[in-house]
């Protein structure tokens, strides 16, 4: 061997460049294991039971001070215009309350209105229900039947656009003419401002039923009166309920008008001779056994709205 084979020998062979490194043992997969778990919540921090019972307790309360303080900011501002103005036409929130005080017991002003709240509101109502409920009686199923059937609605529908538009105090001197004065007149009144919303929304509910339930029902053999029943009146029941609210809201507005045609009782003949007698304590007296009456009874309404429709959460009042 030469000596520059022997140095060639004596150098150490390198190792190649692309030669792959010898695997080496990696954290990687504990740490994805770690990653994997699910941390537990830190001690204390956990939901508990109680907790969405005590939110729920919250919102009622907070909604319960928000909707008695705003009316009485509204109150206390009422009494700082009238003293601020020294106007003599306005009664102040304490004399209104010595007149309702009076209107319910009696016992300050001793006159015709004292102590008798009982027999005009009874009045009133009685008018309100009556043709309330005349408005319903009509109004729903004749809505059903236009919304329905198409040829009922090409019949009825221009008709019922014509007279709607005309106000109910154009029908005044004719409900005199037809019903005589007293309280027939004041119904058929009531009758008139409760009908059309009670109308106008049910016929917007049965048109606007998804026509994928109609499908659907039919894949399940449903048709003829059933398919009515259990699709389309279901379907539309809350529109029917947004039109008996709002029916109810013009009942009780237009009391005052129907009691305008010769009535001796009733919170709007309470009001007229307030107006007649300028004694603005009475009228707003009447205004407000008016709006807490028509308060009350419009949570009746919401109360079976929410029963009947308990399967719908978005629905409730």
């Amino acid at each position: 061997m030469t000596r520059a084979s022997a140095a060639v020998a004596a150098i150490p062979a390198e190792e190649p460049v692309d030669a792959a490194p010898a695997p080496q043992p990696s954290a990687a997969p504990a740490a994805a294991a770690v990653v994997a778990v699910p941390a537990a919540p830190p001690r204390g921090t956990a939901a508990r039971p109680g907790d969405a019972r005590r939110r729920a307790m919250f919102e009622r309360m907070q909604g319960i001070v928000l909707g008695i303080g705003f009316p009485i900011a509204l109150v206390i501002l009422w009494h700082q215009l009238v003293v601020m103005s020294g106007t003599k036409l306005v009664p102040t929130p304490y004399q209104v309350g010595l007149m309702m005080y009076d209107f319910v017991f009696g016992g300050i002003h001793d006159d015709a209105f004292s102590g008798t709240i009982l027999t005009h509101l009874l009045m009133s109502m009685q008018r309100v229900y009556g043709g309330f409920a005349l408005a319903a009686l009509l109004g729903i199923p004749l809505g059903l039947l236009i919304g329905k059937v198409k040829v009922v609605r090409q019949l009825l529908d221009p008709t019922l656009s014509l007279l709607r538009p005309i106000p109910v105090t154009a029908w005044l001197p004719l409900s005199m003419i037809f019903f005589g004065l007293g309280p027939r007149s004041a119904i058929f009144l009531v009758f008139l401002g409760a009908f059309y919303p009670i109308l106008l929304n049910t016929i917007f509910g049965v048109r606007s039923v998804d026509p994928k339930l109609f499908e659907a029902a039919a894949m399940l053999g449903c048709d003829g009166s059933r398919m009515f029943r259990q699709v389309v009146l279901p379907a539309a029941t809350p529109s029917i309920f947004n039109g008996l609210r709002l029916a109810h809201g013009f009942a009780w507005i237009l009391i005052v008008v129907g009691e305008m045609t010769g009535v001796p009782t009733g919170l709007g003949s309470v009001i007229m001779d307030g107006r007649t007698l300028s004694r603005t304590d009475l009228v707003i007296t009447g205004m407000i056994v008016i709006g807490v009456a028509g308060f009350l009874t419009d949570r009746m309404i919401v109360a079976i709205n929410n029963r009947l429709l308990r399967w719908s959460p978005q629905h409730h009042g």
